[in-house]
């Protein structure tokens, strides 16, 4: 598996960053390469996405949810990838979003994409993206606010 780390801080305020990040059927207007996300349910959504050319669909399921902190994903099927993204207040009116994947390229095309940087350029420009999106916005276009998978001690 490879891992990427990315982070960027964003000119709003972390409630408007987490709350647009819940708003999955919005990341083609932002993330390369996803062409369609459908939210099956609370914690499972269905990704239509183009890797190294190839058209893979797969469903991920929410493993851990908690509003203005973070979210964690894993893949049901292949391809296999997981990820989880935290949000970190740095005043009233700035977050920064970190992001952290975890993919396992499938074939001979995804593993040369790996290889060569793809998935980490990708990832920094997703995020780019979204500062963008979210900040000419000025606040996000919805919010689900329940919480998944929150440990027994909180």
């Amino acid at each position: 598996m490879s891992s990427v780390m990315e982070s960027i801080d964003v000119h709003v305020p972390v409630h408007t960053a987490y709350n647009q990040w819940t708003q999955f059927e919005d990341f083609p207007e932002f993330m390369e390469g996803v062409e369609e996300i459908r939210q099956v349910n609370d914690t499972l959504t269905h990704w239509k996405v183009k890797v190294a050319g190839a058209t893979r669909e797969y469903d991920a399921k929410i493993t851990e949810q908690r509003p203005d902190e973070r979210i964690a994903w894993t893949s049901v099927e292949e391809p296999k990838n997981a990820g989880v993204v935290t949000f970190h207040r740095l005043d009233d009116d700035h977050t920064r979003v970190a992001l952290q994947l975890e993919v396992e390229p499938e074939g001979f095309l995804e593993n040369v994409a790996d290889k060569t940087g793809m998935v980490k350029h990708r990832a920094k420009n997703d995020l780019k993206r979204f500062k963008e999106f979210i900040e000419e916005r000025g606040g996000e276009t919805g919010s689900w606010r329940g919480e998944v998978g929150r440990p027994d001690e909180r």
